[in-house]
């Protein structure tokens, strides 16, 4: 921000908010939200963006940013990308921040999933301060799967494959490295970095004793998915146990690994597999992304990548949208939404 800023819109400030928000963790129970700061005029007083878990939500740390600057944000609008909240927990209640400050309105870019426990644009307005709902589908997606997440009650699930050309996820000998190439598999590592949780079974702990660990570009990254193993038989010695950021749900009901996993606060989860775990959540219902890694490869033989699903027509075909195809290297990504996903 310059001396003298430029006046901008409010939608011009949303996308600048949109754009904070992304600065902030994927992963971690909480969404990533931005907030600017106009006054009357237009001029941009003040910028905040959260964290993460623990640290100032947004509207505060644009306050703060104000504060620290010697800016009075009284009279000002705060755009936000998602509807303050109204509740105290591991910070105090935004509604009130923006109070206090004596800011004059609101605009926001997505409603807040809670709103059943009292939306803070309700509150904000019976103080005399206007909220608005002002829809931007940047701002949506960016919080895509936390919103699905908490409308769910639920972790948000993503299924992910390597296989070949023909649907083999390994060789009949029951080889699996490689199936694709080093840019598809470093993909896959940084979408383990932006996640809560990795799960597979333990059939696949037993048969690849892999480490579940992100490391995108050959680096450990700073931030590590809880390792999740599913099943009853017994893992110990395993790589997946060489500290205590993993976890065992002695269970094959997708369901039952869900719910424990959502009381520790995990909000995206990543199934690895094997065919076995994955066809389970997808016969259930609750895979709501799929990631597809296809080599140009064929085996002919091995197993595929799901088992039966209870599928008999085409008319029941489990179908992706927003699907995206992404090449990498000589592999490709396609990825998409399940409309069964819920």
């Amino acid at each position: 921000m310059s001396d003298d800023p430029a006046p901008v819109t409010v939608a011009q400030a949303m996308d600048r908010a949109v754009a904070l928000a992304s600065l902030g963790p994927a992963y971690g129970p909480n969404p990533r939200v931005g907030c600017v700061i106009l006054d009357a005029h237009g001029a941009v007083l003040a910028e905040g963006w959260h964290r993460g878990a623990g640290t100032a939500h947004a509207e505060v740390a644009a306050i703060a940013d104000a504060a620290d600057r010697g800016i009075d944000v009284r009279g000002g609008t705060a755009v936000v990308t998602l509807e303050p909240c109204a509740h105290t927990g591991r910070t105090g209640p935004c509604v009130d921040a923006l109070t206090e400050a004596g800011i004059a309105a609101v605009s926001y870019a997505v409603a807040d999933p809670g709103r059943a426990s009292g939306g803070g644009a309700e509150v904000l307005a019976s103080r005399g301060i206007p909220a608005t709902l002002a829809p931007h589908s940047a701002a949506t997606a960016l919080t895509h799967r936390w919103l699905t997440a908490m409308r769910l009650g639920r972790p948000y699930v993503i299924a992910k494959w390597a296989s070949t050309l023909d649907g083999r996820m390994a060789a009949a000998d029951g080889s699996a490295f490689w199936i694709t190439g080093p840019e598809a598999r470093d993909h896959a590592h940084g979408v383990r970095a932006e996640v809560d949780a990795i799960a597979v079974g333990t059939g696949t702990v037993l048969a690849d004793d892999p480490q579940l660990s992100a490391r995108p570009a050959g680096t450990e990254a700073e931030h590590q998915p809880l390792r999740v193993v599913l099943g009853r038989t017994a893992t110990l010695g395993s790589k997946v146990w060489r500290d205590e950021h993993a976890l065992a749900v002695e269970s094959h009901d997708p369901r039952v690994a869900l719910a424990t996993l959502w009381a520790l606060e995990v909000r995206t989860l990543v199934v690895e597999g094997g065919h076995t775990v994955l066809s389970a959540f997808l016969r259930s219902g609750l895979v709501d992304e799929i990631h597809a890694y296809i080599a140009p490869a064929l085996l002919g033989a091995g197993p595929s990548v799901v088992e039966d699903l209870g599928i008999g027509t085409m008319a029941d075909a489990l179908r992706g949208h927003h699907v995206n195809f992404q090449p990498l290297g000589a592999d490709i990504l396609v990825s998409a939404h399940l409309s069964r996903g819920i």
